[in-house]
């Protein structure tokens, strides 16, 4: 995309705040409910996992089955190349429902997984505190 005064050809290199940053990657993918993240889990399609740090699930509890890893491990725990690959990461067709607390951060994780070839990678509307409030599992 050029801007007005870039060259046809060139890309726009203007700063992008975070809400256009995080409006850019939903475009890329369909993110999901948490009822719908619930029965896809339960049914052993979709695999969810918890980025929110140790505080908040302390606080708050966990989602029963869900696999936590932390944001700053996430793309080495699910690239079924990596070497420090989690065992759930068996190849790029997973597909993984990414939680953080309000739905923020998982947005750009989930866009990290795909590029990382996690096609169908996406993140739950609302995070953690969606679930928690549809009256969907958590324990302590």
């Amino acid at each position: 995309m050029s801007g007005p005064d870039q060259p046809a050809g060139i890309p726009d290199r203007r700063p992008v705040g975070i809400d256009e940053l995080l409006e850019r990657v939903r475009a890329g993918y369909r993110r999901v409910e948490a009822h719908e993240a619930h029965d896809a889990a339960r049914a052993g399609q979709a695999l969810l996992v918890d980025i929110r740090y140790a505080a908040l699930r302390e606080r708050d509890g966990v989602i029963p089955g869900a696999l936590v890893i932390e944001r700053n491990e996430l793309e080495w725990r699910l690239d079924p190349q990596g070497s420090h690959k989690t065992p759930e990461a068996t190849d790029h067709d997973l597909r993984v429902v990414v939680i953080c607390n309000e739905g923020y951060a998982s947005s750009l994780a989930a866009a990290s997984l795909h590029q990382l070839g996690l096609h169908r990678a996406t993140d739950l509307v609302g995070g953690f505190q969606a679930w928690k409030a549809a009256g969907l599992p958590v324990t302590s």
